[in-house]
Order: structure tokens, then C-alpha cells, then sequence
């Protein structure tokens, strides 16, 4: 793997991460309140669902 794609993938991470804080820090905040009330195993789930599609979307990026 080259480093400049690890290091653009985290450029774009971190662009994507900031969106919401910029755009919107009342609506995060909001939303940081109800992930804060959510059960572990929901945040759980959520987790392995996020990282399911982030690996297929990987896969298939390097099928194209």
C-alpha cells in the first residue's frame, strides 16, 4: 500500500469528521446527547455495521 493513498484516506476522514462540527454544532451536540443515552449494545451494532460497509466499500474500491 502506498502511504500518500493511508494518508489521503485520513485527510478525507478528517475533512468529513469536521463537516459536522463546522456546519452544525448545535445539531452535534444533539446528537452526541442521544449516542450518550444509547445502550452499549446498540453503539455495538452501529460499530459493526459502520466497519461491514467501510471493508466492502474497500473491497470493492480495489476491484474497480
Amino acid at each position: 500500500m502506498d502511504w500518500d493513498v493511508l494518508i489521503a484516506a485520513f485527510g478525507l476522514y478528517l475533512v468529513f469528521e469536521g463537516l459536522m462540527s463546522f456546519a452544525s454544532p448545535d445539531a452535534l451536540k444533539q446528537l452526541l446527547k442521544q449516542i450518550i443515552e444509547m445502550p452499549s449494545s446498540t453503539l455495538r451494532m452501529i460499530g459493526a455495521v459502520s466497519i461491514s460497509i467501510g471493508l466492502l466499500l474497500l473491497y470493492l474500491a480495489r476491484q474497480i
